[in-house]
């Protein structure tokens, strides 16, 4: 979708465009059969997309670093929606044991589980290490993500096999992806504080996050398992996720103003591929505005991502010693 798309709303293929609300195009969707983790799910467009998808009978798992918030997440759905399924759970991504207890905690409500939406995310950070010395926007964008996901894969297998549907994972990626540091991803400096850019580390999140969903598509059409895997672009929304640098963000409003989405049109992409039948079968693709786009070169890299993969690995297996 191009700049023009962007700002008049234009539809594009899908029917549907950078106007389009979660609700809009998710419409006639039943849902009823499947269970989802949205991670973020207490505000912003992770609570719209457990709304929206809780609103066409998913059960949602809403995996959340703050309880009170969640619950606070539950209740406003359940206020205009007396029959959805809400659960809620303790996730903070930017830690490894965290991350590893929230699947324990789902485990043991003895679910299936046919959508994963890794929306949780961190933005423009100052410098900081997670409590398993890594950096924060790498820790809690990627790394957290790509645990819970390596974890949740035999659940999602075993669903998609004894129920023959379809299974889907959604990572929120960016177009900011392409701001990433000279080479991609910094393997030997993730951790480095003297050369560190807010802007740079998220865009190398945002990064990780498309590659760990190309790995896994390729890995997962090479077993034959029926699930996809696809990365998304919200589009500019003003959420909570701005807060770590609210000046910058006013600025680059004031410039981009005609770019911006309210929150339910910030929804729409992600519950767009993790619902819409058109989708059905689709996977390693880069979506924006509800429409297939081309991502960075870096992003198509695949002997990159299977850097990043072996990379992530050890990385947790690292942590986990300590």
């Amino acid at each position: 979708m191009g700049f023009f798309e962007l700002v008049t709303g234009k539809r594009g293929p899908s029917g549907f465009g950078s106007a389009s609300t979660a609700e809009q195009v998710t419409e006639g969707v039943d849902a009823s059969s499947l269970t989802a983790i949205v991670t973020g799910g207490a505000s912003g467009i992770g609570l719209e997309t457990a709304r929206v998808l809780a609103l066409r009978g998913a059960h949602i798992i809403i995996a959340a670093r703050n309880l009170e918030a969640a619950s606070e997440a539950k209740q406003l759905i359940l206020k205009d929606n007396h029959t959805a399924r809400i659960d809620v759970l303790k996730l903070n991504l930017s830690s490894i044991k965290s991350v590893r207890s929230f699947v324990n905690s789902f485990n043991a409500l003895d679910l299936p589980l046919s959508l994963l939406i890794n929306n949780a995310g961190v933005m423009f950070c100052p410098f900081q290490l997670s409590e398993d010395g890594i950096e924060m926007h790498f820790a809690t964008n990627h790394l957290g993500h790509f645990l819970l996901t390596n974890l949740l894969l035999e659940k999602m297998k075993t669903t998609a096999k004894t129920t023959g549907v379809e299974g889907r994972i959604v990572n929120l990626s960016s177009l900011a992806h392409a701001g990433t540091y000279k080479g991609g991803i910094r393997f030997d400096k993730i951790n480095d504080p003297d050369s560190y850019s807010t802007i740079n580390a998220y865009g190398q999140s945002k990064l990780a996050n498309l590659l760990h969903a190309n790995e896994l598509s390729r890995r997962l059409q090479e077993e034959g398992v029926s699930i996809t895997v696809n990365s998304v672009h919200p589009g500019l929304i003003m959420t909570p996720l701005m807060r770590h640098n609210p000046l910058l963000m006013k600025a680059f409003k004031m410039f981009t103003f005609c770019m911006w989405k309210n929150v339910p049109q910030g929804a729409a992409t992600t519950s767009y591929v993790a619902l819409h039948p058109k989708l059905k079968g689709v996977t390693g693709k880069y979506y924006a505005d509800c429409n297939e786009t081309e991502p960075s070169k870096d992003a198509g890299d695949e002997n990159l991502a299977k850097k990043l993969w072996d990379f992530s690995n050890k990385l947790i297996d690292g942590a986990s010693e300590i």
